[in-house]
């Protein structure tokens, strides 16, 4: 598993340079969170059933702790989520095929439709986003984003994307 580089060429930033990076991200994420949350309103759901939703269908059949681990929510939290998709037929819980205390979780079809609506709102303003930029940022910024992660967080990272690419 490659390792985010850095440290050979130190780079110097000011804390105002800092600062505004930091409002940068916050104001970014508003912006890549607006439409999904535009979408889920009308439903009553919110960020946290569209990253369960999410992370189902990069990983159909994963567990309920594995979900757990991914979110780093609490079982109580993601406990309450799970329940309202399962309830409104967006994700199908099943009983595990090796071990029966497990729950594999699948989406069902309204839940890829439903899925499909989000990842396609945000592809498009990631696309256009990274159109601006250019291929270097691109490359950059995904480079500052896993260098961000705690390491834990990074080998879930390089696990999800590898798995599914």
């Amino acid at each position: 598993m490659p390792e985010v580089q850095g440290g050979e060429n130190l780079l110097f930033l000011t804390d105002e340079q800092l600062r505004q990076g930091i409002e940068a991200m916050f104001f970014a994420y508003r912006g890549f969170t607006a439409d999904p949350d535009r979408i889920l309103s009308g439903m009553a759901y919110g960020r946290a059933h569209h990253r369960a939703i999410h992370f189902i269908a990069r990983a159909p059949g994963t567990t309920v702790n594995n979900l757990l681990n991914i979110l780093g929510v609490t079982k109580q939290s993601l406990n309450r989520v799970l329940r309202t998709l399962v309830e409104d037929g967006l994700v199908d819980s099943r009983v595990g095929k090796n071990d029966k205390r497990e729950r594999n979780l699948f989406l069902t079809e309204d839940g890829v439709t439903l899925e499909r609506k989000l990842s396609d709102a945000q592809r498009a303003r990631m696309r256009a986003a990274y159109r601006v930029a250019g291929p270097d940022a691109v490359s950059g910024f995904r480079q500052v984003l896993e260098a961000m992660m705690d390491t834990d967080m990074r080998r879930q990272y390089y696990q999800i994307r590898d798995t599914s690419s």
